[in-house]
């Protein structure tokens, strides 16, 4: 079951100005909490990409190179490697 958390922000001047341009019928959003959940997403979806862009460069790393490159490694040795990470 999912959480629901309040969060209560003071924004004022500049931001506070950017934030009330963005909402009610100026803006593209209704409300302030509409606009802050919009921006979480968003934050969320960069962080997702970023680490499948990590993933795929080391993943096209590990496929490019040379057979002889590669050891065999057990299932331990695989978890001992990545808890340091």
């Amino acid at each position: 079951m999912q959480k629901t958390m309040n969060l209560n922000v003071r924004i004022g001047g500049n931001l506070g100005d950017f934030v009330m341009k963005n909402v009610g019928d100026s803006g593209d959003y209704d409300n302030v909490s509409e606009y802050v959940r919009d921006l979480i997403r968003q934050d969320k979806s960069r962080q997702e990409e970023i680490a499948y862009t990590r993933l795929k460069a080391e993943l096209q790393q590990a496929f490019s190179a040379p057979e002889s490159d590669y050891t065999e490694l057990s299932a331990k040795d695989v978890i001992a490697r990545n808890a340091t990470v």
